[in-house]
């Protein structure tokens, strides 16, 4: 029983470390897009003190090329990112669904120990005759 009790232990581990992954990959699309939304203000800000919306015009201001840059950049990476993500949430359901199955397991065996080690019921007197 105690093998059970350690593969139960290492099953829960498991599914909490898969849920760890899933919450650090969706607090950094997280922080990625406001990260990307930021700097589309800052670009926004950038061609408006500036004058000029055109990326091609030879004026164009280079922070709001590389602040672009860096944007479409963070874009990648984010998307990049929810793909990581999705497997995560897969991962995540099958190690779930292995604890459950463990579970049901130490379960059924437990439920076969309490009914091998129930007493016997008494004869009654009908019986004895």
């Amino acid at each position: 029983m105690k093998s059970r009790e350690g593969m139960l232990r290492l099953k829960r581990f498991q599914v909490e470390d898969k849920r760890r992954q899933v919450a650090q990959i969706e607090a950094m699309i997280a922080e990625f897009d406001r990260m990307a939304r930021e700097l589309n203000d800052q670009v926004l800000a950038e061609q408006e003190r500036s004058g000029i919306r055109d990326a091609g015009h030879f004026a164009y201001p280079t922070f709001a090329k590389a602040a672009t840059q860096r944007r479409d950049n963070l874009a990648a990476s984010e998307r990049a990112l929810r793909a990581q993500l999705d497997a995560a949430k897969a991962a995540c359901e099958e190690a779930e669904a292995e604890l459950g199955k463990a579970e049901a397991i130490v379960e059924r065996d437990q439920a076969a120990v309490d009914k091998h080690n129930q007493p016997m019921p008494a004869r009654s007197a009908v019986a004895q005759a």
